[in-house]
């Protein structure tokens, strides 16, 4: 049996889709059939398209409220409906907390979590008067799930966002779904910034249990499955999309005199010999 996701027909909107992981989420939908608008503030290096067709770039900052809710406005005019939004755009700077004021921290939390919010109300407008209403992704971070030193704004803003989508899913109910995808690591043009070279990037990812960092186009085949029918019975949904998460730091403290390659069989073993080890806690790696 196979599992064909069909979006022709279809308008998706997504926030910073010129690059990275958006470029990646831009280019799923493409392949699915749909048509695709990706803003930002400044246009692509080069198109974004996949399967013979480019995505259209409007220039947009989404930090700007009134430019927001007009690009909406313009869009419904267009092309007259709105299925999918998909509130990618975001960032931070790695800035511990007592190295700047609390000016610089609340840019970051307007970027993350108060332009998602923006985006999605003026999507809503043009979603709720349509019969098939449409849906809303917002991209989380695992930096929302844990203590995130370093980028505690983003980390705080990210957690903001999961819950902000959960309760839009109960009020803009059966309309309009809303549903968050939680990251971990991806591979992007920007990875050497932060992990290195490719030996460095390889060591990163064998952190991860997965083996290895994903690949945007993975992160844009869950948003076209969570965006199509398929999905939907699904609404105020987290999708862990981090590839089993952070190996948590206790197991390599309980088993540093005792290598091993397999990190279940390691798991298993300490929790034998440590009776209280479901109960301990310890603090997990960055992941950014």
């Amino acid at each position: 049996m196979s599992l064909t996701l069909d979006l022709s027909g279809q308008l998706a909107v997504v926030t910073g889709g010129t690059r990275g992981v958006g470029a990646g989420i831009a280019r799923a939908f493409l392949r699915a059939g749909a048509e695709v608008v990706i803003c930002a503030r400044r246009p692509p290096d080069s198109p974004v398209t996949a399967a013979s067709r480019n995505a259209r770039f409007h220039p947009l900052d989404l930090r700007e409220p009134d430019a927001v809710r007009a690009f909406f406005d313009r869009l419904a005019a267009t092309h007259g409906r709105l299925d999918c939004l998909v509130n990618n755009a975001g960032g931070t700077p790695y800035r511990l907390l007592g190295q700047t004021d609390a000016d610089r921290h609340a840019r970051v939390v307007t970027l993350n979590l108060l332009a998602p919010l923006t985006a999605s109300l003026a999507a809503y407008e043009v979603m709720r008067q349509q019969p098939a209403g449409g849906s809303v992704l917002m991209i989380g971070s695992v930096s929302g799930t844990r203590p995130s030193p370093g980028t505690a704004a983003y980390g705080a803003a990210k957690a903001g966002l999961e819950n902000l989508a959960r309760s839009m899913a109960v009020e803009w109910a059966p309309l309009v779904r809303v549903n968050t995808l939680v990251l971990g690591m991806v591979r992007t043009e920007l990875s050497a910034l932060h992990y290195g070279d490719e030996a460095g990037i390889a060591a990163v990812g064998a952190t991860v249990p997965a083996g290895r960092l994903a690949e945007p186009a993975e992160i844009g085949d869950a948003c076209v499955f969570l965006a199509s029918d398929r999905a939907a019975y699904v609404t105020g949904a987290s999708l862990l999309v981090h590839g089993g998460g952070e190996r948590p730091a206790f197991l390599d403290a309980a088993t540093v005199n005792r290598p091993t390659a397999n990190h279940t069989t390691a798991f298993r073993e300490a929790a034998a010999e440590t009776p209280s080890i479901a109960d301990a806690e310890a603090p997990q790696g960055e992941l950014t």
